[in-house]
C-alpha cells in the first residue's frame, strides 16, 4: 500500500515503463540513478539494460521487499534522496525515475548540481508544463528560468493517471532533461541570480520597478522597469540581475 506522506503513486503500466527506459538509450556502460523505485517495475528494466542501477527508496517496507527480489547489479539504498550525498555514490551517467510528486522541485535542482548526460523523469503534467514554458505563458515561472539556465528540457509524452496506483488526481508527463555543457548565459553571481529570480516571481503580477524598489530602493535607470517578470526571457532576467549585482 502506498503511503500518502511519501507522495507515492506506483507506475503499474509496463508499456509506459518500457518506453521511459527506452528514451534513456542505455548501454552496458551506463550507471543509472533511480529515485523511488517503489515496486521495482522500472528498476528491473533498467537492470537489464545498464551496467549498474543505484536505487534510493525512502520507504523501508519497500526496501525490505525489493532487496530480496532485485537483480545483483542493483544497489538499493534506504534513505531520503534529498538527504543522500550524491557525491558519495558511484558516478552515475543517467537518471531514470518516476519521481514522488512532492519532491519534484528540490530533487530536480539537486540533479542539476550533479554530473550526468541525460535524465528521463516522470513528473506531474502541470510541473512538466512549467519546465518547458515560454515568456508570456501562465506556466512560465521561476522553475522555468532556473532549470532552463542549466538544462535543456522537452516533454516526450503524456501519461494518463490511470497508469498509476493509487491513481493520482492529475495526469503525468515523461520529460527529458539534458544538462547544458555550460549555462545558457553568463551571470556575475549565480546565487544572486537565483534569489533575484525568486523575488521577481513572488510578485509576478507587479511591474518590476515596484519589486526592485521594495528590495533595493528607487533605481530608475534600469531596463524593463515597466514590464512584469513573466514577459522577460531568462537572459533578460540575467542581465537585470547583473546590473543589480554591481549596484548593490
Amino acid at each position: 500500500m502506498a503511503k500518502q506522506r511519501f507522495g507515492q503513486h506506483f507506475l503499474i503500466d509496463l508499456s509506459v515503463a518500457n518506453r521511459e527506459v527506452g528514451y534513456a538509450k542505455l548501454t552496458k556502460d551506463d550507471i543509472v540513478l533511480e529515485i523511488g523505485p517503489g515496486q521495482g517495475i522500472i528498476t528491473r528494466l533498467l537492470a537489464q539494460k545498464a551496467k549498474q542501477v543505484i536505487a534510493i527508496e525512502i520507504d523501508q517496507r519497500l526496501v525490505d521487499k525489493l532487496k530480496t527480489t532485485l537483480p545483483e547489479n542493483v544497489t538499493l539504498i534506504s534513505g531520503d534522496a534529498l538527504s543522500v550525498d550524491f557525491q558519495l555514490l558511484p558516478q552515475f551517467t543517467k537518471i531514470v525515475s518516476n519521481l514522488p510528486f512532492k519532491i519534484s522541485s528540490p530533487i530536480t535542482f539537486k540533479f542539476l548540481e550533479s554530473s550526468f548526460s541525460k535524465a528521463i523523469l516522470i513528473y506531474q503534467k502541470d510541473f512538466a508544463e512549467r519546465l518547458v514554458s515560454i515568456p508570456g505563458k501562465k506556466e512560465y515561472s521561476r522553475l522555468t528560468v532556473s532549470v532552463s539556465y542549466k538544462a535543456h528540457c522537452r516533454v516526450l509524452e503524456e501519461v494518463s493517471r490511470s497508469c498509476f496506483s493509487p491513481e493520482p488526481k492529475v495526469d503525468s508527463s515523461i520529460v527529458e532533461l539534458t544538462p547544458r555543457k555550460k549555462p545558457m548565459f553568463d551571470v556575475e553571481n549565480e546565487q544572486f541570480f537565483f534569489e533575484f529570480t525568486k523575488q521577481l516571481f513572488n510578485h509576478r503580477r507587479k511591474k518590476i520597478r515596484y519589486t526592485i524598489k521594495t528590495l533595493y530602493g528607487n533605481l530608475e535607470q534600469l531596463p524593463y522597469l515597466d514590464q512584469r517578470v513573466e514577459t522577460l526571457t531568462p537572459e533578460q532576467i540575467g542581465k537585470l540581475s547583473d546590473i543589480l549585482w554591481y549596484l548593490k
